[in-house]
C-alpha cells in the first residue's frame, strides 16, 4: 500500500490568487513562443483567464461584504435571495456599475449587461 502523505488542511488548498500567480508565470513563459500566432493565441488564454479569476476574486469577495457564504451549495429551489446590489458609492469607488437585473459587473462601452442582456 503506497503512502500518500499527511492529509492537506483546507486552507493549505491553494488559493485563487496562488492560481493568479501561476497564470502570470505561464504568461511570461508563452512570450517566450518563437512562433507568432502560437504566442498571442497562447496569450490571448492565458490573459482572458486571469481576467475571469479577477472577476471571480472580486465575486467571492462581495458575496464576503454581504455576509453570504460563497461557497455553500445550494438548492435552486427559487427561495434564495441574491446578493444585494452594491451602493452607487461603493460602485463608483471601486470603478465598477452593477446589472440591477442580475448584479453582474457592466462594461461601461456596452448598452446592456453582458451576463443576461438586460439594457443599462
Amino acid at each position: 500500500m503506497r503512502h500518500r502523505g499527511p492529509a492537506r488542511a483546507m486552507s493549505d488548498e491553494p488559493t485563487v490568487d496562488a492560481f493568479m500567480r501561476h497564470l502570470q508565470v505561464c504568461l511570461e513563459e508563452a512570450r517566450t513562443i518563437a512562433d507568432g500566432k502560437e504566442r498571442q493565441e497562447r496569450c490571448w488564454q492565458l490573459e482572458s483567464a486571469l481576467q475571469e479569476a479577477i472577476i471571480y476574486k472580486n465575486r467571492i469577495e462581495e458575496l464576503q461584504r454581504h455576509g453570504l457564504d460563497p461557497v455553500r451549495l445550494v438548492e435552486g429551489d427559487g427561495t434564495n435571495t441574491p446578493a444585494p446590489a452594491p451602493k452607487k458609492v461603493e460602485a463608483l469607488m471601486s470603478g465598477h456599475v452593477h446589472c440591477g437585473t442580475c448584479r453582474a459587473v457592466l462594461e461601461p462601452d456596452l448598452a446592456f449587461c453582458p451576463a443576461c442582456g438586460a439594457e443599462k
